[in-house]
């Protein structure tokens, strides 16, 4: 590995500041941020983050490639939860196993913010296209999250299918990604060129913000989850580690661009620990929170930002 790209990634001002959330809950610090300015932060990285990839997407030209890219992105989403759901099952339960499997199938779009970020320290670009295939993500694997507890479960969901689906593409952040890629596409250039600061130049500054308030939310979860033990400690490490390196070998052959490439891996990495919980409160009630939104929250996602990122980025450049 190179441990410069590592090293550089480890004291990046906004992992730091993560880390400091996580440090001022440990000292029983009263340091937080504000609930609706964590919310409006989140809504300005998924505006900006949709917005310049339009941008990107309307300078592109749309052809075979792209579809590959957004069924290859389904298709990843779709399969991570049924052989995730086996390997967790005997351990945790059907109900529990069919959060998690979901979870670790659809995406974070938080821990897409911070990919952006690591490419553009490489000062490297990705595909436009790819903030559509995180966007299409998110509900395949809720989907089949479902599927899967209504097969194993003894207890089948009140709410229909169709309404989970619904639910899953209603969902602010997607709605809101989805949104600001169409809005960024269709936008005059010159009139676009007038909000370039505002989706631009401050984006880094929000984004180590809003890695601060994950911080304090990571440590304030990381207490309860500890009561069930190492196995889940594991496979929130582990699960994702396989799943972002194979995806960083594999799709060479569907987006051989290092960019779009490493934004698979970490897509194919992440949890998701917004849209998946929303979902599941409706589709699975008898899933624990406790458990499912802490692997996600204070395991994986340090983890991507920290140690995975770096992997994925030495695969792809050696492969």
């Amino acid at each position: 590995m190179d441990f410069q790209i590592l090293i550089n990634n480890l004291t990046n001002p906004s992992l730091l500041f993560f880390v400091l959330g996580i440090v001022a809950v440990k000292l029983k610090s009263d340091l937080e941020i504000p609930s609706t300015s964590a919310k409006f932060i989140a809504l300005y990285l998924m505006l900006s983050i949709g917005f310049k990839g339009g941008q990107e997407l309307s300078h592109s030209e749309f052809d075979i490639s792209i579809i590959w890219a957004l069924l290859f992105g389904v298709f990843l989403s779709a399969s991570v939860p049924f052989y995730t759901f086996y390997i967790l099952r005997s351990k945790l339960g059907t109900a529990n196993a069919s959060a998690i499997s979901a979870a670790y199938g659809s995406i974070s779009a938080v821990t897409f913010v911070a990919a952006a970020a690591f490419l553009d320290v490489q000062g490297t670009s990705f595909g436009g296209h790819m903030v559509a295939v995180m966007a299409l993500m998110e509900a395949p694997a809720i989907i089949s999250g479902v599927i899967l507890l209504q097969k194993y479960s003894d207890k089948k969901s009140s709410r229909g299918l169709g309404g989970i689906v619904k639910h899953a593409f209603t969902n602010g952040s997607v709605l809101l990604i989805l949104g600001s890629l169409v809005i960024g596409l269709i936008a005059d250039e010159k009139q676009a060129e007038g909000i370039k600061p505002f989706v631009t130049d401050i984006f880094k500054g929000f984004l180590a913000v809003f890695l601060l308030d994950m911080g304090i939310n990571s440590g304030r979860k990381l207490k309860a989850f500890f009561r069930y033990g190492y196995f889940s400690t594991l496979f929130a490490i582990l699960v994702p580690l396989v799943n972002g390196c194979v995806v960083a070998i594999l799709s060479y052959w569907i987006a051989p661009a290092a960019g779009d490439r490493f934004i698979f891996s970490i897509l194919a990495a992440s949890a998701s620990y917004i849209a998946v919980p929303a979902a599941m409160k409706l589709a699975n009630p008898e899933a624990d929170e406790g458990l499912y939104i802490p692997m996600a929250l204070a395991i994986t996602f340090p983890f991507n930002i920290t140690l995975g990122m770096p992997v994925y980025w030495m695969i792809i450049q050696t492969f």
